[in-house]
């Protein structure tokens, strides 16, 4: 742990050095909420989002907040490791495919950006929706051609080579148009009934809550959970695309087990001997043995970590770099010509052509290896991967 502030009714312990003024804001209105256990607990890769900052942990004490999950719930990573300990690049462009001289491949298997299936998946892949569920009810149709697509912003496919001598696969999407429903609705209904009950949490927070015991707490719960099922479902089938599309041009590559975790969610949890509703957002478990992913930004380094259960953090670690600008600021500032020769120069397979690209470049992260200084009391580093290839949405 880097500093505390205890300036606050709770304090709030942050795994870095300097943070953003914004995120700093949001943190100190979680820390003044009326229902927080403990205290406030910010990643290394920590910066600002709705309500509460991406890189946030809370704990709460009979409520649940939709905006301090977010709204790509269920949103997290996937990794594999192959049998390969070698990839020639020629390789590499045939298995990512979708180039004139490399048709096929992983880019004509995965829709990318806003593109769905042309046609409805296998419904094995869906999880079964209940009587809790009536937003996923009205979307489920449509969520059946957005199951394994990888969808834009950060979300990125990549093929590494990891410091244990093998190649990885590594995938990091979320719960597409049916998470960012489910969370749309309950947040507008939190806020409605917040001023309804003249609730003591100021509007302009943006961190109305529903009560656990409700019927829209317990209702929200269930759509929630069902997202993250949704958003692991979607992983799992691009998880098996990729390994189709490897076994397409090297047959005899086999996997090992997939690891999967989550960073957007809330969680019943015990911590400090006490039953507590965990929101991370933005935010990975850590508990003590369980391993981890913690990606870089497109051209730096991610890594397989084991966690330390350290009880201060709420046994989490950070979820990656995290932003150190805006995608505005980032596509307004950077320089094209120095990112794509940063990638150009490491040998990557990427996909950085324009400005508009320029929201996703190395550049406009923070220093992964700074982040992971940072929460050494977090995690312990298993594996190191670096990137070969990256497809993003």
């Amino acid at each position: 742990m880097n500093q505390v502030i205890s300036t606050e009714e709770k304090p709030i312990k942050l795994w870095l050095d300097d943070i953003e003024e914004g995120a700093l804001e949001q943190a100190i209105n979680l820390a003044n909420l009326p229902f927080i256990f403990k205290h406030i607990a910010i990643m290394p890769d920590a910066h600002q989002g709705y309500g509460m900052p991406i890189g946030g942990v809370m704990a709460t004490l009979g409520v649940i907040v939709p905006n301090a999950v977010g709204v790509d719930i269920g949103c997290g990573m996937c990794a594999i490791r192959t049998s390969l300990k070698i990839l020639a690049h020629p390789a590499i462009k045939e298995i990512m495919g979708g180039s004139a001289e490399c048709k096929g491949g992983i880019r004509s298997k995965i829709p990318v950006g806003f593109n769905h299936h042309s046609k409805k998946q296998d419904e094995k892949w869906m999880p079964e929706p209940t009587d809790y569920t009536p937003i996923v009810k009205t979307q489920y149709n449509s969520a059946l051609k957005q199951v394994g697509t990888l969808g834009g912003g950060n979300h990125f496919i990549e093929i590494q080579k990891g410091s244990d001598g093998y190649i990885w696969v590594m995938v990091h999407s979320g719960s597409r148009n049916i998470g960012y429903q489910v969370a749309k609705h309950y947040n507008d209904l939190a806020v409605k009934l917040n001023e309804k009950w003249f609730s003591l949490v100021p509007k302009k927070w943006e961190l109305a809550f529903f009560p656990l015991d409700s019927e829209e707490g317990q209702t929200y719960s269930a759509e929630m959970q069902y997202c993250v099922d949704f958003a692991l479902s979607s992983r799992s089938l691009m998880i098996e695309r990729i390994k189709e599309s490897i076994l397409d041009i090297l047959p005899e590559v086999t996997f090992g087990e997939m690891l999967n975790i989550a960073h957007n969610y809330a969680a019943m949890e015990n911590h400090f001997n006490k039953n507590v509703m965990i929101h991370r957002k933005g935010a990975t478990k850590a508990y003590i043995d369980q391993l981890g992913i913690i990606p870089g930004s497109q051209g730096s380094a991610s890594y397989i970590v084991r966690g330390l259960g350290n009880p201060e953090s709420f046994k989490s670690c950070s979820h990656g770099a995290g932003r150190k600008m805006s995608r505005s600021r980032a596509q307004r500032e950077l320089n094209l010509d120095v990112e794509k020769k940063r990638l150009d120069d490491l040998g990557i397979v990427h996909a950085i052509r324009n400005k508009k690209d320029l929201d996703e470049a190395a550049g406009a992260y923070k220093d992964i290896s700074a982040v992971m200084a940072n929460q050494e009391d977090l995690v312990s580093v298993e594996v190191e991967l670096n990137p070969l290839a990256v497809i993003k949405g």
